[in-house]
């Protein structure tokens, strides 16, 4: 009699896609960013203002750690969300994509050695940057190319975009400790 016995193999099978908790959170906070964005945006108008959306991206990227393809479909729906605002159609599509992208990729940067917790304001904002450079850049690109649109000069939008990257830092950075934490329970304590 011959006794065999074959490995047993575990197979784990990967899951695709957020969990529940993520997606409704990314909708929680873009829906805020969208609402901050219209009644902050109208009360604050010197030029140089906060941009709840990227920095609501920023924030949402920063606690759920997506995956790149992950982190493109968050900039799109922020994109998308940005239609519902004044000023040059369709760009916010690419520039969202871009800042969304940008930040998922700076997170994996390894600034936690650092003596200063500086991780949330660095990738905040350089993503903000990318995010404004690349709205820069398509527009004028457009209007060069003949389409018909008013360009902002661009001394001025380099100074918002400056701006908007220096208060979307600060706003991440106040915002991301609480969050951080209460996520944390509320995942330890279903």
């Amino acid at each position: 009699m011959e006794i065999t016995s074959k490995k047993r193999v575990l197979v784990q099978q990967e899951k695709k896609g957020l969990p529940i908790r993520d997606v409704l959170l990314i909708g929680i906070l873009l829906a805020a960013g969208a609402v901050l964005k219209f009644f902050v945006g109208s009360v604050i108008n010197f030029g140089m203002k906060p941009n709840f959306i990227i920095a609501m991206y920023c924030l949402i990227i920063l606690l759920i750690k997506p995956r790149l393809l992950e982190a493109a479909i968050i900039g799109i729906l922020a994109g998308a969300i940005c239609q519902f605002f004044p000023g040059q159609p369709y760009i916010n599509f690419v520039s969202e994509l871009t800042g969304a992208l940008a930040m998922c990729l700076l997170t994996k940067l390894p600034l936690e050695k650092c003596k200063i917790p500086v991780k949330t304001l660095v990738c905040t904002f350089f993503s903000t940057l990318v995010s404004g450079f690349t709205f820069i850049g398509v527009m004028y690109g457009l209007y060069y190319s003949g389409v018909d649109i008013t360009p902002t000069p661009l001394a001025i939008f380099m100074a918002i975009i400056g701006g908007t990257a220096c208060i979307n830092s600060i706003i991440v950075q106040i915002l991301y400790i609480p969050l951080k934490l209460a996520l944390r329970e509320n995942r330890q304590n279903p």
